[in-house]
Protein backbone atom coordinates (compact mmCIF):
# COMPACT_ATOMS: atom_id res chain seq x y z
CA UNK A 1 0.00 0.00 0.00
CA UNK A 2 1.49 3.32 -1.06
CA UNK A 3 1.43 6.38 1.17
CA UNK A 4 0.99 9.83 -0.22
CA UNK A 5 3.83 12.30 0.03
CA UNK A 6 1.82 14.46 2.44
CA UNK A 7 1.27 11.60 4.87
CA UNK A 8 4.95 10.59 4.76
CA UNK A 9 6.05 14.04 5.87
CA UNK A 10 3.48 14.29 8.68
CA UNK A 11 1.45 17.18 7.27
CA UNK A 12 -2.07 17.59 8.56
CA UNK A 13 -4.73 16.79 5.97
CA UNK A 14 -6.69 19.87 4.88
CA UNK A 15 -9.91 18.51 6.36
CA UNK A 16 -8.36 18.21 9.85
CA UNK A 17 -6.82 21.69 9.59
CA UNK A 18 -10.21 23.20 8.70
CA UNK A 19 -11.86 21.45 11.66
CA UNK A 20 -9.12 22.68 14.02
CA UNK A 21 -9.42 26.27 12.77
CA UNK A 22 -13.22 26.15 13.13
CA UNK A 23 -12.93 24.78 16.68
CA UNK A 24 -10.47 27.50 17.63
CA UNK A 25 -12.72 30.18 16.13
CA UNK A 26 -15.71 28.80 18.04
CA UNK A 27 -13.76 28.77 21.31
CA UNK A 28 -12.59 32.33 20.73
CA UNK A 29 -16.15 33.48 19.98
CA UNK A 30 -17.39 31.67 23.10
CA UNK A 31 -14.73 33.42 25.19
CA UNK A 32 -15.43 36.87 23.73
CA UNK A 33 -19.24 36.88 23.72
CA UNK A 34 -20.46 34.18 26.11
CA UNK A 35 -18.08 33.02 28.86
CA UNK A 36 -15.25 34.70 30.72
CA UNK A 37 -13.04 33.46 33.54
CA UNK A 38 -12.37 35.91 36.38
CA UNK A 39 -9.80 35.58 39.14
CA UNK A 40 -11.29 37.12 42.28
CA UNK A 41 -8.89 39.77 43.58
CA UNK A 42 -10.49 40.59 46.95
CA UNK A 43 -11.98 38.90 49.98
CA UNK A 44 -15.31 40.74 49.76
CA UNK A 45 -17.22 37.61 48.64
CA UNK A 46 -15.76 35.21 51.23
CA UNK A 47 -16.65 32.56 52.23
CA UNK A 48 -18.73 31.99 49.07
CA UNK A 49 -15.90 32.90 46.70
CA UNK A 50 -12.47 33.07 48.38
CA UNK A 51 -9.85 35.57 47.22
CA UNK A 52 -7.74 34.04 44.44
CA UNK A 53 -10.56 31.76 43.23
CA UNK A 54 -11.49 31.59 39.57
CA UNK A 55 -15.14 31.99 38.64
CA UNK A 56 -16.75 31.48 35.26
CA UNK A 57 -18.89 34.40 34.14
CA UNK A 58 -21.83 34.09 31.77
CA UNK A 59 -22.07 37.31 29.77
CA UNK A 60 -25.80 37.59 30.17
CA UNK A 61 -28.01 40.35 31.54
CA UNK A 62 -30.26 37.72 33.14
CA UNK A 63 -30.17 37.70 36.95
CA UNK A 64 -32.41 37.71 40.01
CA UNK A 65 -32.07 38.51 43.71
CA UNK A 66 -29.40 36.18 45.09
CA UNK A 67 -27.41 36.04 41.83
CA UNK A 68 -23.71 36.82 41.85
CA UNK A 69 -22.98 39.44 39.19
CA UNK A 70 -20.00 41.32 37.82
CA UNK A 71 -19.90 45.01 36.94
CA UNK A 72 -17.46 47.91 36.85
CA UNK A 73 -17.06 49.46 40.29
CA UNK A 74 -18.34 53.05 40.47
CA UNK A 75 -15.35 53.78 42.72
CA UNK A 76 -12.37 52.60 40.64
CA UNK A 77 -13.83 51.02 37.46
CA UNK A 78 -12.39 47.61 38.42
CA UNK A 79 -14.38 44.52 37.44
CA UNK A 80 -16.24 43.68 40.65
CA UNK A 81 -18.16 40.66 41.90
CA UNK A 82 -21.15 41.09 44.28
CA UNK A 83 -24.49 39.50 45.19
CA UNK A 84 -27.78 41.12 44.08
CA UNK A 85 -29.90 41.38 47.23
CA UNK A 86 -32.69 43.69 46.09
CA UNK A 87 -34.20 44.96 42.85
CA UNK A 88 -36.03 48.14 41.85
CA UNK A 89 -38.81 49.16 44.23
CA UNK A 90 -37.63 47.04 47.17
CA UNK A 91 -36.45 48.54 50.44
CA UNK A 92 -33.14 47.44 51.94
CA UNK A 93 -32.05 47.76 55.56
CA UNK A 94 -29.70 46.20 58.09
CA UNK A 95 -30.91 45.68 61.61
CA UNK A 96 -28.13 44.49 63.92
CA UNK A 97 -26.29 43.06 60.86
CA UNK A 98 -29.32 41.16 59.56
CA UNK A 99 -30.44 41.93 56.01
CA UNK A 100 -34.04 43.12 55.85
CA UNK A 101 -35.80 43.41 52.48
CA UNK A 102 -39.28 44.96 52.40
CA UNK A 103 -39.52 44.57 56.17
CA UNK A 104 -38.65 40.84 56.20
CA UNK A 105 -35.41 39.36 57.50
CA UNK A 106 -33.59 37.44 54.76
CA UNK A 107 -31.73 34.29 55.81
CA UNK A 108 -28.09 34.39 54.72
CA UNK A 109 -26.26 31.28 55.93
CA UNK A 110 -23.14 32.33 53.98
CA UNK A 111 -22.66 35.52 56.07
CA UNK A 112 -20.86 35.47 59.43
CA UNK A 113 -23.19 37.81 61.35
CA UNK A 114 -21.11 37.59 64.53
CA UNK A 115 -18.34 39.59 62.82
CA UNK A 116 -20.66 42.46 61.89
CA UNK A 117 -23.25 42.59 64.69
CA UNK A 118 -24.26 46.08 65.69
CA UNK A 119 -24.47 47.17 62.03
CA UNK A 120 -27.46 49.27 61.06
CA UNK A 121 -28.26 50.76 57.65
CA UNK A 122 -31.27 52.21 55.84
CA UNK A 123 -33.93 51.62 54.95
CA UNK A 124 -33.37 52.77 51.39
CA UNK A 125 -35.54 52.10 48.37
CA UNK A 126 -33.85 50.76 45.24
CA UNK A 127 -34.62 53.13 42.35
CA UNK A 128 -36.13 52.01 39.05
CA UNK A 129 -33.59 50.45 36.72
CA UNK A 130 -31.17 49.66 39.57
CA UNK A 131 -30.16 46.81 41.89
CA UNK A 132 -28.66 46.77 45.37
CA UNK A 133 -25.50 44.64 45.61
CA UNK A 134 -23.55 43.39 48.62
CA UNK A 135 -20.43 41.36 49.25
CA UNK A 136 -20.91 38.25 51.40
CA UNK A 137 -18.01 39.35 53.63
CA UNK A 138 -20.03 42.28 54.98
CA UNK A 139 -17.32 43.58 57.27
CA UNK A 140 -14.81 43.97 54.40
CA UNK A 141 -16.97 44.63 51.34
CA UNK A 142 -17.32 47.96 49.56
CA UNK A 143 -20.75 47.70 47.98
CA UNK A 144 -24.11 49.46 47.55
CA UNK A 145 -23.97 50.61 51.17
CA UNK A 146 -21.03 52.76 50.06
CA UNK A 147 -21.72 53.66 46.41
CA UNK A 148 -25.50 53.18 46.22
CA UNK A 149 -27.59 50.99 43.96
CA UNK A 150 -26.06 50.26 40.56
CA UNK A 151 -27.81 50.60 37.20
CA UNK A 152 -29.02 47.30 35.76
CA UNK A 153 -27.36 48.13 32.43
CA UNK A 154 -23.95 48.19 34.15
CA UNK A 155 -24.14 44.46 34.96
CA UNK A 156 -21.80 42.70 32.56
CA UNK A 157 -22.22 39.06 33.58
CA UNK A 158 -23.55 36.56 36.11
CA UNK A 159 -21.50 33.88 37.84
CA UNK A 160 -22.12 30.53 36.18
CA UNK A 161 -19.61 28.56 38.23
CA UNK A 162 -19.30 28.04 41.09
CA UNK A 163 -23.03 28.40 41.47
CA UNK A 164 -24.03 30.81 44.26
Amino acid sequence: MAHSTIEKHGAIPLRVAVVLVCCLAALLALRIWVLEPLIVASDSMEPTVPEGSTVLLLKSPSFEAGSLVSFRSPIDDALTLKRVVAVAGQTVAFEDALLVIDGREIPEPFVDHSRIDGTYFGPVTVPAGHVFVLGDNRGRSIDSRDFGAIPVHSIEATVLWPSP
